[in-house]
């Protein structure tokens, strides 16, 4: 049976490891306690939603700050995807040789492609490397509350026993506590957090699915590539229901407010950062076509087609006035000597 008294993320190795994150978890409830704040200001409850409110704002705050890593990761991405079809072609020029000569001399092409096309293989990592500790401390911090609030553990940055006990009373529309977990709570509760649950896994299927079927250049969809792919479609959403189950709603809160973000920035980069190649990558071609024709008949300008047509016909021209066959250059000659 487990000891409600005892709050084992401080015990063993998840201790240790929660004790490095300790700065990151001071500074996210310095975070939230100042948008609480914020919110009782503008005349919220100080027991209530306004501390649900606070998780969202600090997902955001979270987003904005790390926009600029996702920024490099979609550009990151999008050069390793476009040289997928390179990449194969140098595997399958060394495919079957396993002798140490064949696997340096593979890698030593597969760097200076890298590095011709600026592209960086751990690029798209980055993100994760900072999100992911940033979601432990969140699950931490808000796991933590309800120990602080009984007086089983220690302050925690922003978050004293008043505080907790504020954080911990919390219900959502009267109906489900901050605290509360599938497990511990009655049958409205279970109802609310399957909601948030199947909404979560929604949000990751459909951006799993966006970013299969819209940008990804059908070249790479092949092979070992494309059933990593779909196994990521499924495995990825299925992983959420057994988490999600045992965490509080303040966590699903956050993770579901995350989820909603990601998608929406897989939107502007299916929009602004196609895949060379991809379905999404056409669709832009043809937006930004319709846009530089609008914005020259705005300004009385030639469109694209009338323009190329305009090229044709003076190439036509020249042609039948200097024949179809190309003109050699001549070779300069040289004053003779005296």
């Amino acid at each position: 049976m487990i000891n409600q008294n005892v709050f084992y993320l401080d015990t063993g190795f998840w201790g240790w490891l929660y004790k490095i994150l300790t700065p990151v978890e001071w500074l996210m409830t310095q975070i939230m306690d100042l948008f609480h704040s914020f919110l009782v200001m503008l005349g919220m409850h100080p027991v209530g939603v306004s501390w649900v409110f606070s998780i969202i704002f600090l997902v955001l705050f979270v987003q904005a700050c790390i926009f600029p890593i996702f920024y490099k990761q979609m550009k990151s991405m999008r050069k390793m995807q476009a040289l997928q079809p390179k990449m194969q072609k140098i595997q399958n020029k060394y495919k079957g040789k396993t002798d140490q000569a064949s696997k340096e001399a593979m890698s030593r092409e597969m760097m200076k492609l890298y590095q011709d096309n600026d592209a960086n293989p751990a690029g798209s990592c980055l993100p994760m490397l900072v999100q992911g500790p940033v979601f432990m401390c969140m699950f931490y911090v808000l796991s933590a509350i309800p120990y602080i609030a009984r007086g089983k553990r220690a302050a925690l940055g922003a978050f004293d026993v008043e505080t907790a006990k504020q954080f911990s009373e919390s219900k959502v529309l009267g109906l489900v506590n901050t605290t509360d977990t599938f497990g511990s709570g009655d049958l409205t509760v279970k109802i609310i957090i399957g909601v948030f649950v199947a909404l979560m896994c929604a949000c990751m299927f459909y951006m799993q699915w966006l970013s299969m079927n819209k940008n990804m250049n059908p070249a790479t969809m092949q092979g070992q590539a494309a059933s990593m792919q779909k196994a990521m479609l499924w495995i990825f959403p299925v992983m959420y229901i057994f988490s999600g189950i045992t965490m509080p709603f303040a966590v699903l809160v956050y993770w579901l407010t995350n989820n909603v973000c990601n998608l929406l920035r897989t939107f502007w980069q299916l929009y602004a950062f196609p895949t060379p190649g991809s379905p999404a990558a056409d669709a832009k071609e043809i937006r930004d076509h319709e846009k530089e024709n609008a914005r020259r008949a705005k300004s009385g300008q030639q469109s694209l087609e009338e323009e190329a047509l305009d090229k044709a016909k003076v190439e036509a021209e020249r042609k039948e006035s200097e024949g179809y066959q190309r003109q050699q250059p001549q070779r300069k000659r040289k004053p003779k000597k005296k």
